[in-house]
């Protein structure tokens, strides 16, 4: 049998396909380069507008405490209608009372009505009643008698939980250790589909922030507390900075509870405030491996937040106050211990608090300025005074509880105040070393911030960041992850999308996809500043002939917006038109945003603005004044919600313009205003082409 010898190619054919290889090479990598530069740049302007909101809601929550501190409680003094309401709001509530949840709740009056075709739970659980559960949250709904019972039994087994818990690998043994689901209900079942259920066999530990942004936030819950009944030893849930009901006042997780349970929904909040507070801090695998929300500081101590009574700190977003909690069952002797103090959630001094003075009569502007400057006063004179350091045992506990729960790691050694979140610290290698090397620790794992790749590694090794909610911004957005941890205590990673439609969509098609989310976004944050950036833009016009330069817009934006973001790289995509030489028509630039228009119309256009630019705000205000969380508010509990909103901006709003709004809200002329309907008729809505042509 004869064989054909083939013939090598000509030198210079081979020459060619070489360079021809090579040169697609480099386009490809160009190519892969561009796609990455525009991903990291859409995931820059999620999270900017993600931690300016933090920004946004925290620094409310703390002029509300400001309030609450100097002028809520004074006694036999006139205080202003704005302090009474921020009294109501915060005032104490039978949730605070560490009662019998049976007598609470009450739940064996509730009947399940004749047409229920959910499921039914008995206790206590079983495997197979914990799988139709899930089965049965696919298209139906938990009955509210039985969410209560649930709820309250996970209580009652979290009551007898440490504050960390300790886990210990087995021989052969994985613990799986998940961070964010967010309400990402989807995302919670995929990892037990691809990793197993929990069980003795299979150990999980889940790192907080459960609830909020996602639409299933009550069923992840449900899921994650039947499981913990089921094996208690083999499910472990530490708390995040999103276990907190202020926070679930502005994120979405109150409003869906109202929602999904119309009748029994306040029970179940004020039950669930009950379950986050006393949901463990950390948990510790093979006493070498420390699991937080957030992280750490310089201060953190294992020892103190092992010892503190976490379930105490309801809320996170503010120490305790001496009138929040009464005397625990087993008090301290010291009497100190009992004293509160209002600190800014960044890393800064106690304040001090003392009683309100008569200037508490005077207008709310005036007397919070003459209050913040006697604050400083009594900053300095306690920093300087040793005798009083032993009043700060509260603040230092929940010092610990913020700076495990909100910070984040950052490259530089140190330890600074969280500026991006305004809550928690930044933390650097140093300090991660040194805390580890304190406790004789090898390694932090820790969630609270999203991820692309779902997870990331920092500081040499020793910290590592895990997210598990998939397509947290948007469709396509990010890669959810889960971590399994075996004896060698070497992490492995497993990672997943939950969206069948993003799996199936090209690189580009994805990328492409989440920046033109983001992009709108970042166009609705311009829209809510329109007035602010005419103003700037004319500081670089003194002629007033209409036009800045591109230099100039960049820096505006990032002046009015501070959203820290590469604006020169943006421009293109934000400013397409009304350029002439170099030079922007912003007029012509800020009048295009107005593609973005509400649902609703209203004569006041300045009221307006400050609607849009705070609405989330405003919406957090209405939440927290309808204490009763039956939906409605009263008209003049709307007006001083934007007393409390013009105060705490320091702006003038008028009553006449209140007034007219609450007229142009109040459909039915009943006197109340719906909180939900209020907010969608002000919600920013992007019109088709086809209307703004038709207009």
């Amino acid at each position: 049998m004869m064989h054909r010898s083939v013939s090598p190619a000509p030198p210079a054919a081979a020459a060619t396909a070489m360079r021809a290889a090579l040169l697609i090479q480099r386009w490809y990598r160009q190519y892969v380069a561009r796609l990455e530069m525009r991903r990291r740049c859409t995931w820059n302007i999620f999270q900017s507008i993600e931690y300016s909101g933090q920004q946004d809601h925290i620094k409310l929550y703390n002029f509300f405490s400001f309030l609450m501190e100097h002028f809520g409680r004074s006694e036999g003094v006139c205080v202003s209608p704005p302090a009474s309401l921020v009294s109501q709001m915060f005032g104490e509530r039978s949730v605070c009372q560490d009662e019998p949840w049976e007598k609470h709740c009450c739940y064996t009056h509730i009947q399940l009505p004749d047409g229920y075709s959910g499921p039914h739970l008995t206790f206590p659980l079983t495997l197979s009643g914990v799988t139709e559960l899930l089965h049965a949250f696919r298209n139906k709904q938990l009955h509210a008698r039985y969410v209560l019972q649930l709820l309250g039994k996970t209580w009652t087994l979290l009551r007898l939980m440490p504050n960390i818990s300790t886990v210990s690998t087995g021989t052969h043994t994985e613990i799986t250790i998940c961070g964010d689901l967010h309400g990402h209900l989807e995302d919670l079942l995929l990892i037990f589909y691809k990793n197993g259920f929990p069980s003795a066999e299979t150990p999980y530990v889940f790192n907080g922030d459960y609830v909020d942004r996602g639409k299933e936030s009550m069923e992840v819950l449900l899921v994650l507390f039947a499981f913990l009944l089921l094996y208690p030893h083999d499910m472990h849930l530490n708390r995040g900075n999103h276990e907190d009901h202020i926070v679930n006042l502005r994120y979405g997780f109150t409003k869906e509870v109202l929602s999904k349970y119309r009748v029994h929904g306040k029970l179940i909040l004020e039950l669930l405030q009950k379950i986050f507070s006393r949901l463990p801090l950390a948990t510790i695998i093979n006493q070498k491996v420390l699991i937080v929300h957030g992280g750490i500081s310089d201060q953190t101590d294992l020892n103190v937040i092992s010892k503190l009574q976490r379930h105490r700190f309801v809320s996170a977003l503010r120490p305790l106050r001496r009138w929040d909690w009464p005397p625990d069952p087993e008090p301290d002797e010291d009497s100190s211990v009992y004293r509160r103090r209002v600190q800014s959630l960044t890393h800064c001094s106690p304040l001090r608090r003392h009683t309100p003075t008569h200037t508490a009569r005077h207008s709310l502007h005036a007397g919070t300025g003459r209050c913040v400057e006697e604050e400083l006063r009594e900053r300095r004179r306690l920093a300087e005074d040793p005798e009083l350091q032993h009043t700060h045992t509260d603040a230092d506990e929940w010092k610990q509880i913020v700076d495990i729960l909100w910070s984040d790691p950052m490259a530089q050694n140190g330890c600074v105040p969280n500026k991006v979140r305004s809550g928690g610290c930044l933390w650097g290698p140093d300090v991660t070393h040194a805390v580890l090397d304190k406790h004789q620790l090898q390694m932090l794992i820790r969630s609270h911030e999203c991820k692309q790749e779902g997870y990331e590694f920092c500081h040499s090794g020793r910290v590592l960041t895990i997210f598990s909610a998939s397509n947290y911004y948007d469709v396509g957005s990010n890669r959810g992850a889960y971590i399994r941890l075996g004896p060698d205590l070497v992490p492995h990673f497993k990672q997943f999308q939950a969206s069948r439609s993003t799996r199936e969509l090209t690189l580009r098609q994805s990328v492409g996809r989440t920046e033109r989310s983001a992009l709108q976004a970042l166009k609705m944050q311009l829209f809510a500043h329109k007035s602010a950036l005419i103003r700037e833009f004319q500081e670089y016009d003194p002629e007033r002939a209409g036009l800045v330069s591109l230099e100039h817009w960049a820096v505006v934006v990032e002046k009015v917006l501070q959203l820290s973001l590469p604006w020169r790289v943006l421009r293109s995509q934000l400013v397409s038109s009304s350029t002439q030489d170099g030079l922007l028509h912003y007029q012509d630039w800020v009048n295009q945003l107005s593609v973005l228009q509400p649902n609703t119309e209203i004569a006041n256009t300045s009221l307006l603005e400050t609607l849009y630019k705070h609405h989330s705000n405003l919406e957090s205000i209405f939440r927290m004044i309808d204490t009763d969380h039956s939906g409605l508010i009263s008209l003049e509990e709307f007006h001083q919600t934007w007393r409390l909103l013009s105060a705490h901006l320091q702006t003038d709003i008028s009553d006449a313009a209140i007034a007219e709004l609450a007229h142009s809200i109040d459909f039915n002329k009943d006197g109340s205003i719906d909180i939900n309907e209020f907010m969608e008729a002000f919600r920013l809505v992007e019109h088709s082409r086809a209307e703004r042509t038709a207009e």
